[in-house]
């Protein structure tokens, strides 16, 4: 059996309505030198079966960064990509995006990110998200919802760090930064779900992730603890009727 050169890994938990949409998206890719492995965390839905059926690897899990760093010692590509189960990858998202990163010679990027449902506010919204991330790529490195590493950089910086409950990718990416090349690229972009905004509110959801921002980048502090935003893994799911 060949070895996939790309390995996507997809933490979860309760996602049965999101991870379908994503693993068509996959699907539909023309790029197929793949195997996508699902890290999950103790779903009580029907996210392992739908993970089995589209013939993907289940793992144990648990919070985003351990089922990350599940999914890759799993893993049999030398490369990962790591995917937030609500991302959608448009047409060719996968054969544009790897062409880029190995032309460049990347060890660790991220694609620029829009909603899927454009609004003008939530239009300016990600505008703004892009450009700020773009503008401090090289000096105070984001990535988020979709992150490309090679294995020997990820094995290089130890994986994400499991205690940090919030921001663990960027963290990721300013350690990927520290030793090898990091490029978040403005040209490429994958779709990103706004049920974090519609779950909190827009003014809570702005007010929580510039403060965690300040934290990071003035007083150089993680976000270690989930009473700090009251966190959890699966704060964004449906509720149980």
């Amino acid at each position: 059996m060949n070895r996939p050169k790309l390995s996507i890994i997809i933490p979860t938990l309760n996602e049965e309505k999101n991870l379908p949409l994503l693993l068509e998206s996959i699907k539909k890719q023309e790029f197929r030198d793949y195997e996508i492995i699902v890290a999950d965390a103790g779903s009580q839905d029907n996210t392992v079966k739908i993970a089995l059926r589209y013939g993907c690897q289940v793992v144990p899990g648990g919070h985003p960064g351990k089922g990350r760093n599940e999914g890759a010692k799993a893993a049999h590509g030398e490369e990962f990509l790591f995917v937030d189960a609500d991302v959608l990858f448009p047409k060719d998202f996968l054969g544009k995006f790897l062409r880029e990163v190995r032309k460049r010679n990347l060890d660790c990027a991220g694609p620029s990110l829009r909603v899927h449902e454009e609004t003008l506010w939530y239009e300016l919204g990600i505008w703004c998200w892009n450009l700020y991330f773009l503008l401090t790529q090289r000096v105070f490195p984001h990535a988020s919802n979709c992150i490309y590493a090679k294995r020997r950089l990820h094995d290089t910086i130890g994986g994400f760090d499991e205690d940090i409950k919030f921001g663990e990718d960027c963290v990721y990416a300013r350690k990927a930064a520290k030793v090898g090349t990091f490029r978040y690229l403005s040209n490429i972009f994958c779709y990103v779900s706004l049920r974090r905004v519609r779950k909190e509110g827009l003014l809570r959801f702005l007010f929580k992730y510039i403060y965690a921002e300040l934290q990071m980048l003035v007083l150089r502090k993680n976000i270690t603890h989930e009473h700090e935003f009251e966190y959890r893994f699966d704060h964004y799911s449906e509720p149980k009727k």
